[in-house]
């Protein structure tokens, strides 16, 4: 096969990045874009072997990088932030082609926001550090030390935003890496290869494989070299590293799915509600994150429905390189069965879609709202990762609060109300890692970040990055003891 396809001008690298140089596959497996179905070509089709070798390139690259000043390790991810801003328009196209979220979207948000990952772990590493203190007369000091090898794996809704969300605290922390992308987009995290070895970063401290699934991802969770493991994904594959990773007990954090609710209380500003419902279509719903479960209260629920399907209704669904186009394509065709299944089986079980509720052409799925929903349901309990919204009512805070939190999921959750007291005593009784009052997809960087129940394990964010991507040392120091003539 060629060692390199191009995708809209762009020239990528198909092969593996193992130890600072391209590594191919006797196999192969094939990309297509979710835009036309097109295939992009024929991307190296990594197992065992390419595993073994890219934990052995990480593991060999450790000591020095891990030896390596803070200083220089922040220099080196300013240096790919410098990379990554200077082939943004690169990056932009071929994640969309690849992935079919918005061309404008990945040129002014995403793609900065990746610059943005780098830059905030190489400055938050220069300033992370813990008083000392004292216990009896004896100095406490804490360190963060560098952990070792890390496998990452990340998920295809944002492929290098969602993978340099882990490899930039990684790096930075003084870990080596073994970044495995989604197979189906993995190109910009070969691109990402090409930008840190142009940084400088040493040889081995970030490989890249590609490969689908427990073909290579279980020589990967299960290796003893391994010292941390970091998966966005789905709950089943997350219980399936969990049972590798358990072998060696090795640390993991997971990000997992989410089934967030939106609350609408009477008293909230409607048009900003609507805005923010309707916004939970963005990447054609594919954001685990989305608060997919409308919640409203019932003085307000039919106005509310009135103003989203207006809004709702006039969004433009097609091609993602279109600056007018608001909705594109899911990634896959397997994805858009499974939304489509979900659709399908809620109205057969008595769900009404006042909106949408059918495939277009391709792989595009029309934005859809459901109402007639019980709260049992499969549409109210499991994620679709689809543009599938439901709506139900609600009265009072206690059933808002009891609908809300009754899933087995704990991602995410949203608030609109005017009152701010009532805010205050919502958000407290709300189970879920992030919650937004009046407002959607806040994120800093230095603010905790993961799920509870079954969204996921763990937090990464700021300091939360360093204390799970390093082993954390307290040395006690006696007053007393020291050889004089030495001191």
């Amino acid at each position: 096969m060629p060692d390199n396809i191009t995708v809209a001008g762009v020239s990528v690298d198909t092969r593996h990045w193992i130890g600072g140089r391209r590594v191919a596959s006797a196999g192969t497996f094939t990309d297509h874009s979710p835009i036309d179905g097109s295939a992009l070509g024929e991307i190296a089709r990594g197992g065992p072997a390419e595993a073994e070798a890219a934990v052995a390139a990480a593991r060999d690259a450790f000591p020095g990088w891990a030896a390596t000043s803070r200083a220089e390790r922040a220099r080196v991810l300013h240096a790919i932030a410098d990379g990554v801003e200077k082939r943004i328009e690169e990056l932009a196209i071929v994640e969309t082609t690849d992935n079919g979220a918005l061309l404008r979207s990945h040129r002014r948000g995403v793609m900065p926001r990746v610059a943005h990952n780098f830059r905030f772990f190489a400055d938050w590493l220069l300033r992370l550090d813990h008083e000392d203190f004292e216990t009896r007369g004896h100095t406490n000091h804490v360190s963060w030390d560098p952990a070792g090898p890390c496998v990452l794996i990340t998920p295809w809704n944002a492929p290098l935003m969602l993978a340099t969300w882990k490899v930039a605290p990684a790096l930075a922390a003084g870990d080596t890496v073994v970044l495995k992308p989604a197979e189906w987009s993995p190109l910009t995290a070969s691109l990402l290869a090409d930008i840190a070895a142009e940084a400088g970063l040493p040889a081995g401290v970030l490989n890249v494989v590609q490969g689908y699934g427990s073909e290579i991802g279980d020589a990967l969770t299960s290796h003893p070299d391994v010292r941390r493991i970091s998966f966005t994904g789905s709950v089943p594959t997350a219980k399936r590293i969990a049972g590798s990773a358990a072998a060696n007990l090795t640390p993991l954090s997971l990000e997992l799915g989410g089934k967030s609710p939106l609350l609408v209380f009477a008293d909230a500003d409607l048009d900003l509600a609507v805005d923010l419902a309707v916004e939970q279509y963005d990447n054609a719903g594919q954001v685990c994150l989305a608060a997919t479960r409308l919640l409203v209260e019932e003085p307000v629920a039919e106005e509310f429905t009135r103003r989203f399907v207006e809004k709702a209704t006039a969004l433009r669904q097609g091609d993602p390189r279109d600056e007018d186009t608001d909705i594109g394509p899911t990634i896959h065709p397997r994805q858009l069965e499974k939304i489509d299944g979900f659709v399908r089986r809620a109205v057969a079980a008595g769900a009404r879609a006042v909106v949408g509720g059918q495939r277009g052409d391709g792989q595009y799925y029309a934005p859809t709202l459901l109402t007639d929903v019980e709260q049992d349901s499969e549409i109210v309990q499991e994620e679709v990762f689809g543009p599938v919204l439901t709506l139900q009512t609600f009265t009072g805070e206690d059933e808002a609060v009891r609908l809300a939190n009754d899933t087995r999921f704990g991602l995410a959750a949203t608030v609109a109300t005017g009152d701010r007291e009532r805010a205050e005593r919502v958000t407290a009784r709300l189970v879920a890692g992030t919650v937004w009052v009046n407002c959607f997809f806040v994120r800093d960087l230095q603010a905790p970040f993961g799920g509870s129940r079954q969204s996921g394990v763990g937090r990464e964010g700021g300091t939360w990055s360093f204390d799970f991507y390093c082993d954390l040392k307290n040395t006690v120091t006696a007053p007393k003891g020291w050889d004089q003539d030495h001191g």
